[in-house]
């Protein structure tokens, strides 16, 4: 199964409480560091909703 690497590359000052959530859930609390997951439906549909805030790359 693919792989996703997600990368937060914007800052979640004055973001709304629940893109802070999906981005503590997804496992990205600082800027710039990468996270590793299963392409599942479930985490596609968490980058969509953050998309604006990451940069996410297949492999």
């Amino acid at each position: 199964m693919a792989k996703l690497q997600i990368t937060l590359v914007r800052s979640l000052i004055g973001r709304p409480e629940d893109q802070r959530a999906t981005c503590r859930a997804l496992g990205l609390t600082k800027t710039y560091r990468t996270v590793e997951h299963e392409d599942t439906q479930a985490i596609r549909g968490m980058v969509e909703k953050v998309s604006h805030l990451v940069k996410v790359v297949e492999s």
